[in-house]
């Protein structure tokens, strides 16, 4: 749905240069919620200007539901925009207008009848929970409602893709959890694909299906969330289960095992208690959680097992043998 291939992205002012997008390539698959985390300045921002071309890239290729937007003339680009809603992390209302004044904004700009308008303004804001709001002005909500009005107002021209700027960090976490929900909610029963930029690793936790890193213009690692929680050295894995910083003792080699799937859905206990009864060995649990991700279950414990890695080759391919992904941590 999104293909985003090799972009650059060069600023240049008063004799500095900076890169803000370094041969970046993703791909959003159709109904996915994509994550995108970085730090302030990493290049999220840019990167999601370029999905519309508000920025366009220095070379590389933006496709969006089949068509080479940095290939299309002005006015072509202009309606393939009409495709893609976007929210944004301070909500943009006008306030001037009332809620349904702001929701119908992008259907008077694009010619809709009056009737029409009336419809669908009143089918957005029952769909995302605002119904009686109507007439209400952006001074008269809270921060979750605003943002909701933004939700809806994005949604307005039915698009198959949905970009959202940080939609949710001027939010606090109980508000938050409610956009993301509703996000989540009209991703599946919309069809939308969503790509999402955050500096929250939560928001990656609780919506994201795939995810990618970005560092100083550059994606750093990007997959499934399921995926990268398996991959050795992922900051995402890292992000999402931490784990107590701890230094091996002598004669001792500390392994991270991470559970997903079908291992995430049984005890943990259990595979620590069977590792020890197969190879009569003392195993240590140092710290590690559960939790529940979009894409399902999934979990970290790290372990302490007597002896050095060479020492526990066999403990360790005990846990491999189960479909537990291992990282000796030292």
């Amino acid at each position: 749905m999104i293909h985003i291939e090799n972009i650059q992205k060069v600023y240049r002012a008063r004799g500095r240069t900076v890169t803000a997008l370094d041969d970046v390539s993703l791909h959003v698959a159709p109904g996915e919620v994509y994550g995108v985390i970085g730090r302030s300045g990493a290049g999220k921002s840019t990167l999601l200007r370029s999905v519309t071309m508000l920025e366009r890239p220095d070379r590389g290729r933006v496709v969006v539901d089949g068509a080479d937007l940095s290939a299309l003339s002005e006015r072509e680009l202009r309606a393939a925009r009409q495709r893609i809603g976007m929210i944004h992390q301070h909500f943009g209302l006008l306030s001037s207008r009332d809620v349904a004044g702001n929701v119908a904004f992008p259907l008077e700009v694009t010619g809709a009848p009056r009737k029409e308008r009336r419809r669908r303004v009143a089918e957005l804001l029952d769909l995302v929970g605002l119904d009686g709001l109507g007439r209400a002005y952006p001074a008269q909500l809270s921060g979750g409602q605003k943002q909701r009005v933004g939700i809806a107002r994005a949604l307005a021209g039915s698009p198959s893709v949905l970009l959202s700027d940080e939609a949710t960090s001027a939010l606090d976490p109980e508000t938050t959890g409610s956009i993301l929900a509703l996000l989540r909610r009209l991703n599946r029963e919309l069809g939308l694909t969503v790509l999402l930029i955050t500096h929250e690793m939560d928001v990656v936790k609780n919506i994201c299906d795939s995810a990618a890193v970005m560092h100083a213009g550059r994606i750093t690692e990007s997959g499934s969330v399921r995926e990268l929680l398996t991959r050795s050295g992922s900051e995402i894995a890292r992000g999402l289960f931490p784990l107590p910083p701890t230094v091996a003792r002598p004669g001792t080699t500390i392994v991270d095992v991470t559970f997903v799937g079908d291992a995430a859905e049984e005890s943990p206990a259990r595979f620590v208690s069977d590792l020890a009864r197969a190879h009569s060995i003392d195993v240590g649990i140092l710290g590690g959680s559960i939790e529940d991700l979009a894409g399902g279950r999934a979990g970290r414990l790290r372990l302490e097992l007597p002896g050095t890695p060479d020492d526990n080759a066999a403990p360790l391919a005990h846990l491999r043998d189960r479909g537990l992904a291992l990282e000796v941590a030292a």
